[in-house]
């Protein structure tokens, strides 16, 4: 039952983001449970996890490697080539490349976890990415945009610390102190992390209610591409350079799912009100998008074991 409930998150996603977006007061007010919520994610993705998995991905730098080329070398270069091709104005397009330029985001790990691939991989192309992106969104953002801008690389580093590390620290850690008393946990905790992540939707949905409505089907459809671009390069390049089917999984997702926040406060702060929609919608469609993947390749790997 707890199994079949946690494959319908898509289900549960799609339409509690429907009821968002006609009823935004029935959950804006939830914004300030966005952090805890991930915080708790984070938290049973950590009972799940031991030291050994994190030393296991240090083994594999060449992985690390891979997803950090695709996350900064396909992104950005796929945002401007869409842009171009669609016709996208200059605010727009800047706006669009500077989403491509950032480092992959805290939602990327929660997809990762419910798509059953390689969470300690997932959260360290997150921190690798993070601290990357000090030098590489500007020089990015320079290369295809124009213009330099930098980036607050203490604030992104204590959020990561603060929503990630933290929280998946100390769920390592009982873990390791309380292994076999926690078989319950475990298998309460998809359940638990499906609830918050279609809530945490459905606030994101509810706060974008206004930049929805008024964005127009080219931006749509430019996000759209973007983030199908990120994640069929993700998984596709992954395959070609020999990972195996749950590393691609969890490259594809690092790579398609960016930290898009970070792109809607840097537009603007340093582009304008318009360059930060293609941003505000990536933070909604990348969320549902990977919500409906990690649900089809969860049944997969479901399927492949049964």
């Amino acid at each position: 039952m707890l199994a079949r409930l946690t494959q319908l998150f898509p289900v549960w996603a799609v339409a509690l983001s429907v009821i968002a977006y006609l009823q935004p007061h029935l959950f804006s007010p939830a914004r300030g449970a966005i952090v805890p919520l991930l915080g708790l994610v984070m938290f049973g993705m950590g009972l799940t996890l031991t030291p050994a998995n994190f030393a296991e991905v240090l083994r594999r730098p060449r992985l690390v490697g891979i997803g950090v080329v695709l996350q900064f070398g396909a992104m950005p270069l796929a945002a401007w080539l869409i842009g171009h091709a669609l016709g996208l104005p200059p605010a727009l397009l800047a706006g669009l490349v500077l989403v491509g330029a950032c480092p992959g985001g805290t939602a990327s790990n929660v997809i990762c976890y419910l798509a059953r691939g390689d969470v300690a991989l997932s959260i360290t192309l997150t921190a690798v990415s993070t601290l990357l992106a000090v030098v590489l969104t500007p020089a990015l953002t320079w290369l295809y945009v124009g213009q330099t801008i930098p980036v607050p690389v203490t604030a992104m580093l204590w959020s990561i610390c603060k929503i990630v590390l933290l929280p998946v620290a100390g769920g390592v850690l009982i873990n390791r102190l309380a292994h076999d008393r926690l078989r319950a946990a475990r298998r309460i905790f998809p359940l638990l992390s499906v609830m918050a992540i279609v809530l945490i939707i459905a606030v994101i949905v509810a706060l974008n209610s206004a930049h929805l409505a008024e964005v127009g089907m080219t931006v749509t459809a430019a996000v759209m591409l973007h983030n199908f671009v990120g994640l069929g390069t993700g998984y596709g390049c992954s395959r070609l350079l020999g990972c195996d089917r749950r590393e691609a999984r969890t490259i594809a997702i690092e790579v398609g799912m960016q930290n898009s926040g970070l792109g809607v406060a840097l537009a603007v702060k340093y582009f304008s009100a318009v360059a930060a929609v293609p941003g505000a919608l990536f933070s909604v469609w990348h969320n549902l998008s990977g919500s409906v993947l990690a649900g089809w390749w969860s049944r997969r790997e479901a399927g492949s074991r049964a």
